[in-house]
Order: C-alpha cells, then structure tokens, then sequence
C-alpha cells in the first residue's frame, strides 16, 4: 500500500500473498489440528487422536492395520 494508508490496489497488503492468510498448508484440511479421530482403513473402527502421535504410528486395535487421520 503506498504511504500505508489504505488506498493500495485492492489485494495488496497483508495476508493476501500465496493462501489468504489461512496459516501453512491452507488451514482448510479435515482433521487438521489437535481434535480429530484417527481411523482404519481396513476396518472402519476410529479412536481419538492423540496430540503429538501421528495417526499412521498407531496400529488398530481390532485388525493391527495402520490408522490414518481423518
């Protein structure tokens, strides 16, 4: 924005470069953040997710497969 007053051309400014501001990675991913559930592919069967353990190290407690994040 010139002179920083608000009257740059429209899309300039903060938050407007490569995503709109929405935070690395777009933001808009399901299941992305701490909340979510983890699930078997092979299976169906979902349990909580567990900050700071990703999904894909946890094996299912039903099958053993590998979980994903959902």
């Amino acid at each position: 924005m010139p002179r920083e007053d608000g009257t740059g051309p429209p899309g300039a400014g903060r938050g407007t470069e490569r995503g709109g501001g929405r935070g690395r990675m777009g933001g808009t991913r399901p299941g992305a953040g701490p909340a979510g559930e983890c699930v078997c592919p092979s299976c169906g069967t979902s349990i909580p997710h567990q900050v700071g353990l990703p999904c894909y190290q946890i094996e299912c407690p039903q099958c053993g497969a590998s979980m994903v994040r959902k």
